[in-house]
């Protein structure tokens, strides 16, 4: 199944500036080692080192935020949206 992917631009060096980019799976994991072998290194900036989602990203599919769902086998139906959004921090 295709979804769409949306590429924060921090991460767009690896998707030659395209901000948005198609995979294909049927869950998070399937989608994401398709994104590996589009765009190589991509996952290691969305997955730590224990392959799970980095505490500083956030993974949605659909409106709904993984770390709620199914982590990666969150299910992903064709022609769905997912989306990583990195955290921001700042402040005064």
């Amino acid at each position: 199944m295709s979804a769409s992917v949306r590429v924060p631009t921090i991460l767009r060096t690896y998707t030659d500036d395209a901000a948005e980019v198609t995979a294909e799976g049927a869950t998070l994991a399937e989608i994401l080692d398709d994104l590996e072998a589009n765009h190589p290194g991509i996952r290691a900036r969305i997955l730590d080192d224990n392959g799970k989602v980095r505490r500083f990203v956030n993974v949605y599919v659909g409106d709904e935020d993984v770390r709620f769902e199914k982590g990666l086998q969150t299910e992903v139906k064709a022609g769905q949206q997912v989306s990583i959004i990195p955290a921001v921090a700042g402040g005064c």
